[in-house]
């Protein structure tokens, strides 16, 4: 039997090191799923309930395994819906490659059914490259080009094949002009800043007495060399949210989360530090940051793209973060007071004390601080734990301690609803031996996670362990818009679009065959995560969570932080009129800028 186009694109993939493509059938790509059944399922199929989640679960799988993620889907309707999935990747900076069918050669042109011009369609979110195979020869080219970029650029990639071509006999290209041959390897390099610049970063953080340092995605792969130079400097570290893994949370100077969604001890950090390193971080509110001329800064990232544009930086060194740590570490004068480190350490075990005092606030019926601080301490040390947007962000941000292997993500610059539970699923396919846990808003659940859990049933009996536990905040509102409308709009919320339906999601869960469990009170929260944890397969468990708590940005002060908290959560009779004439004060007290010192 001949090679089609088809199979060589699987043996391509296989090639490469690729064993899962999420993906959703369609006749645009048959010639595809019939080239899967000669080759027994390898690389394995993974079957989503939509081509949104199909991009996700790339995502996830490239975010937790380090390898590039690939998604399929036909032509059309399918190629449009990979899309939200695949400008995730874009903008959080993860290797994925689409391939996406396209309507017969012969078709081409006339206005033909599921006929979409796939690379005006794509040309954005996959700028890096995006090519359409029209004739047996471009291949292997395509495919490796589209791989080897993925990866060097850390972006989404995309194959457009047609139907017709999919079909084809394949032939290699031959020794010919306009043939293109390629080759497989992918040797491993790594970028490094000149001497002369590494000194000049060290001169600048030499001469600094409160130095901050500010850690994103790019810093995972350096997590000694953070922890050496961050002694060295006697610095606090706080963490962009796609960098929340980068660090254990148990180091006394690490002051968690930055920004609208992250800690008063990062705040005030940034707010009173005389020198900033940002390692491998695009963390892009520079209100956030310290004030411009109050601090000298240092960059490092690999990407000269990035650099220099997020803070005025004396020196923006352009390299890999290990290897330019290495470097750098030489050169840091561990000679300084400890005054400043030990401040920071006691505005992080402070910042703990007052989140363990919230959590533990009443609420009606339960605080949805309180789900995530009882969840912490059980969370197995080797755990992924994945967040959708929303509210539920605020709490993973503030509550969950990193530690151990544990990993961790969300929709990072994008920030879109749904990637909560496909992420678990990528998660779950990258690391089966290991447990997931999402925590997901009900808005998020009902867009994606729902259908999505019939995915993760679907498949559960390929994973080593089971567990994927996805927990549900369900307070009947899309509360993070509910909460930006109060804060920043100075309105109440506008029930038409904020109320959702009060949906069963632990039944649904059951309806499946899989555990589903429904809390209700907060004497029952510890017991329906230990439940969940400690389930034979997937689990939902569904906390029924008081919308009128707020999550009070950083720049409150400790006292409002704990004072707001308690006038919210006193059981008021008339919650609403409360929110409207008092909270909308309280909050806009938090509002107009930076605190001076």
């Amino acid at each position: 039997m001949s090679t089609k186009v088809s199979d060589h694109i699987l043996q391509r993939l296989r090639e490469w090191g690729v064993d899962h493509v999420f993906g959703y059938p369609g006749d645009g790509i048959n010639g595809l799923l019939a080239a899967w059944g000669r080759a027994e399922n390898k690389p394995r199929f993974v079957q989503s309930r939509h081509e949104e989640m199909s991009a996700f679960e790339a995502v996830g799988y490239a975010k937790f395994s380090g390898r590039v993620g690939v998604c399929a889907a036909t032509s059309g309707p399918g190629a449009i819906h990979l899309l939200n999935g695949l400008y995730d990747a874009k903008l959080d900076h993860v290797p994925v490659l689409a391939i996406v069918g396209q309507t017969h050669r012969t078709a081409m042109g006339g206005s033909y059914q599921q006929e979409v011009d796939l690379h005006t369609l794509f040309k954005d979110v996959a700028s890096d490259f995006i090519e359409t195979v029209t004739v047996p020869e471009q291949l292997p080219n395509v495919i490796d080009r589209a791989i080897r970029t993925a990866y060097a650029r850390r972006s989404p990639t995309a194959i457009i094949v047609p139907g017709d071509v999919q079909e084809l006999d394949y032939s290699a290209p031959t020794h010919e002009f306009k043939m293109v041959p390629s080759s497989l390897d992918r040797s491993s390099w790594t970028a490094i800043p000149s001497e002369e610049s590494v000194q000049r970063a060290a001169d600048i953080l030499n001469s600094g007495d409160k130095v901050a340092i500010l850690v994103g995605q790019g810093a995972a792969g350096a997590r000694a060399e953070v922890e050496r130079i961050a002694g060295l400097l006697k610095a606090g570290v706080a963490k962009a949210l796609l960098g929340k893994d980068v660090l254990s949370d148990e180091l006394p100077y690490v002051t968690g989360s930055i920004g609208l969604l992250g800690t008063r001890p990062s705040y005030e950090l940034m707010r009173d530090c005389d020198t900033l390193l940002t390692i491998g971080s695009s963390f892009p509110y520079t209100q956030f940051l310290p004030e411009f001329g109050k601090a000298r800064g240092v960059q490092i990232d690999i990407d000269p793209h990035m650099v220099g544009m997020r803070y005025p930086y004396e020196v923006n060194l352009v390299g890999d973060a290990r290897a330019t740590l290495e470097r750098l570490i030489p050169l840091i004068d561990g000679e300084r007071g400890r005054e400043w480190y030990d401040l920071v350490c006691s505005n992080v075990a402070r910042w703990r004390e007052v989140m363990e005092r919230r959590a533990q606030l009443s609420a009606d019926p339960i605080n949805p601080e309180y789900v995530a601080r009882v969840l912490d301490p059980l969370l197995p040390d080797n755990a992924i734990v994945t967040s959708d947007s929303g509210s539920a962000a605020n709490w993973y941000a503030r509550h969950l301690t990193m530690r151990g292997s544990m990993r961790s993500s969300l929709s990072g610059t994008l920030a879109t609803m749904g990637p909560g539970v496909p992420y678990a699923i990528g998660a779950k396919f990258a690391h089966p031996d290991r447990p997931a846990i999402a925590l997901v808003g009900d808005g998020a659940m009902q867009m994606n996670g729902l259908a999505e859990m019939i995915t993760a049933a679907k498949y559960r009996d390929l994973w080593e362990d089971p567990r994927m536990v996805v927990a549900v905040f369900n307070n009947h509102d899309l509360n993070q818009v509910t909460w930006e409308m109060r804060a920043m709009e100075g309105a109440p919320s506008f029930l038409p679009s904020q109320a959702i339906p009060d949906v069963q999601y632990a039944a649904f869960a059951r309806s499946l065959g899989l555990t589903g469990i429904r809390v209700e009170k907060p004497e029952d929260v510890e017991a329906g995560w230990r439940a969940g944890l400690e389930a034979d397969g997937p689990a939902v468990v569904e906390f029924l969570t008081d919308p009128a708590v707020p999550p009070i940005p950083p720049h409150a002060t400790w006292e409002q932080m704990e004072a707001t908290a308690a006038s919210v959560l006193k059981g008021d009779a008339d919650r609403g009129a409360m929110v409207k004439q008092g909270l909308k004060a309280k909050m806009q007290e938090f509002l107009p800028g930076r605190e001076k010192k």
